[in-house]
């Protein structure tokens, strides 16, 4: 049976991370058998970060080489049915959620002070006080750095929301008088996005960006939809 590792429930989230919701929804789409195994601490993952699946004697990290050895295991489910233009559109809208939007629901949560409390009680209430103080303070400056790497992070709040209005405008449009992402069916891609959207607009308390994408009802709505078709839900 495949053993899906993933974070444990936080924010009002039974699966924090959408990396991982979008994984326990294409093992659901395609019918696979599989248990969730809840990890604490990511660093004992291989890549050091969640998702990895076992299978098999297999060690598979990282929620798109999952994906494709899922498609693999079962001859295309994946991406076999998919035109070249579906692949295409579908990609592009996959790495805005998840290569950009992403990294702004990181900086909602982690470098919002007034949030971050719910950070350090949500990932380190195992720890001691004490202990859960100095780790979370560590964990967060190498948060912080991260994102300065990645390029976000060297932007104000106000630059920030303006890059998740564009993103939710984008989505929004790219949805117009469509039920999914890349056409007139369900794809993988609609995970991808899907789970990241719920992760955001579901997260409790709201951060700042849960609060944007309110804004744009239809991202909601689709989420909803997506979660629904495959009966895997984002929320506690």
């Amino acid at each position: 049976m495949i053993q899906l590792f993933t974070f444990p429930e936080a924010f009002g989230l039974r699966n924090v991370s959408p990396f991982c919701l979008k994984v326990e929804m294409a093992l659901s789409h395609l019918g696979q058998e599989f248990e969730i195994v809840l990890e604490h601490d990511p660093r004992k993952s291989p890549k050091g970060k969640l998702p990895y699946i076992t299978d098999g004697g297999r060690t598979i990290a990282d929620s798109e080489l999952i994906f494709d050895y899922l498609d693999e295991k079962t001859g295309g489910g994946l991406y076999g049915h998919l035109t070249p233009g579906e692949y295409g559109h579908g990609l592009a809208f996959a790495r805005l959620a998840e290569d950009h939007l992403y990294w702004l629901m990181v900086a909602s949560r982690w470098l919002d002070d007034d949030w971050f409390p719910n950070v350090q009680s949500g990932f380190f209430s195992s720890f001691p006080p004490v202990v859960r103080n100095v780790v979370g303070t560590i964990a967060r400056r190498q948060v912080r750095n991260t994102l300065a790497l990645q390029g976000l992070g060297k932007h104000n709040f106000e630059e920030q929301k303006s890059f998740a209005r564009r993103d939710f405008k984008a989505l929004t449009d790219v949805l117009e008088g469509s039920n999914y992402l890349a056409g007139e069916r369900m794809t993988v891609f609609d995970f991808s996005v899907a789970s990241l959207l719920a992760g955001l607009i579901d997260n409790k308390p709201a951060t700042w960006l849960s609060v944007i994408a309110e804004e744009y009802p239809a991202l909601r709505i689709y989420a909803e939809r997506i979660q629904e078709e495959v009966g895997v839900y984002a929320r506690a």
